[in-house]
């Protein structure tokens, strides 16, 4: 069972990873783009915004699965460092372009609130899983990094879930809403209970502050825009 799981998270993350090509394949306004203004898409720096946010974060989701190999880690440390590297520079180009055009996200107040959220989650997650392994603290960079590929993991939660329930309902931007939510919040939780079962009290302590802080990020984000 655990093969089969691993074997079907492997191929999501690298079909998913390498979606971003379909843009330069067919008509660069597939997808979500054909739901913008022409102003916007007429934008360069919009434009640069979106392609580097989509080409760099799908590398980041092609080769981040690859980190939770246990073989990997046992036979090529320097292989997994050197992934490891490259992932979290991937995260840092495409989460801060994804801030820029999350900005500008279909369905206003309450899916701009939800893309900034995870994008700004994605960024710190990772932040905190580098600076605890270069600090030696192996166990905590486990942990965030967990957390931080739960994050990456919403371009193929979203990708779900946005079609099953536009087909269920109807309404597109209602789901959109939803699903800026939906992609990356189930996920954290799911990284929570999968760090929790094997983790210290103080490390369970420090999971349980960063899903508060994502609740008080929520907030913040929604007054600061209101």
């Amino acid at each position: 069972m655990k093969k089969a799981a691993w074997i079907i998270f492997a191929i999501l993350s690298t079909l998913i990873g390498l979606y971003p090509t379909i843009y330069f394949v067919l008509d660069k306004r597939f997808g979500l783009l054909g739901s913008k203004t022409e102003a916007l898409l007429n934008d360069n720096l919009y434009n640069a915004a979106f392609f580097t946010h989509i080409v760099i974060g799908g590398f980041a989701l092609l080769i981040g699965w690859l980190q939770f190999s246990k073989k990997l880690r046992r036979t090529n440390m320097n292989l997994h460092r050197l992934v490891g590297k490259g992932y979290v520079i991937a995260v840092l180009v495409s989460g801060l372009s994804g801030l820029y055009i999350a900005l500008f996200a279909t369905g206003g107040l309450v899916t701009m609130i939800g893309f900034l959220s995870s994008g700004i989650v994605w960024l710190s997650t990772t932040m905190l899983g580098f600076n605890a392994v270069k600090k030696g603290d192996i166990d905590k960079h486990k942990k965030f990094m967990i957390y931080s590929y739960a994050v990456c993991f919403s371009a193929v939660t979203l990708r779900i879930w946005l079609p099953l329930l536009t087909i269920a309902t109807g309404d597109f931007l209602m789901v959109y809403n939803i699903v800026a939510w939906l992609s990356w919040v189930p996920n954290v939780i799911f990284a929570y209970f999968l760090t929790f079962k094997r983790k210290s009290d103080k490390t369970r302590s420090e999971a349980i502050f960063l899903l508060r802080m994502i609740g008080f990020l929520i907030v913040t984000i929604y007054i600061s825009v209101v």
